[in-house]
């Protein structure tokens, strides 16, 4: 079981304020279990949504809960199961989407914005302006080309 974290349950309350009801397959507190969704389970979160609201809008909510790392993590346990819209148990996860749940989790664990970044190297600015930089600068300042005269002068 992987417990849910401030984040997920923020996740969470994003996708249940787009529905006419709550749902029990989202955690409702820290420390809830995350459960995977069944598949196909689009269908079924669709059909709960409030008439004023745009599909796009849960399409959002729903993908940034999914992207989570703990929902990838959730996913890639061996033992873990999907679940439906009330929350049972329904199928185990395939091995090849556990695979794929840990391959994304490994890369989200891995992202730059989990490694402290390096202070960036000072390195003197040239006072010159490279040739390459003059000719697109004087490119950007020119106004449109001049049409050609229709009446050309005859060369004598």
């Amino acid at each position: 079981m992987i417990p849910a974290a401030p984040s997920d349950i923020d996740k969470a309350k994003a996708i249940e304020a787009l529905l006419i009801r709550p749902i029990d397959l989202l955690p409702k507190a820290v420390g809830d279990p995350i459960h995977p969704f069944a598949i196909g389970i689009w269908t079924e979160l669709r059909a709960l949504l409030k008439p004023d609201t745009s599909v796009i809008s849960l399409r959002r909510a729903v993908s940034a809960y999914t992207h989570s790392k703990r929902y990838f993590l959730a996913c890639a346990q061996p033992d873990a199961f999907r679940h439906d819209i009330d929350g049972n148990a329904v199928a185990p996860i395939a091995e090849e989407n556990r695979m794929a749940a840990q391959l994304a989790f490994s890369k989200l664990n891995n992202s730059p914005s989990n490694i402290p970044a390096s202070p960036p190297e000072l390195t003197p600015e040239s006072p010159e302006i490279s040739r390459a930089a003059q000719i697109r600068a004087g490119l950007l300042g020119r106004s449109k080309p001049k049409a050609a005269d229709p009446n050309p002068s005859s060369v004598q």
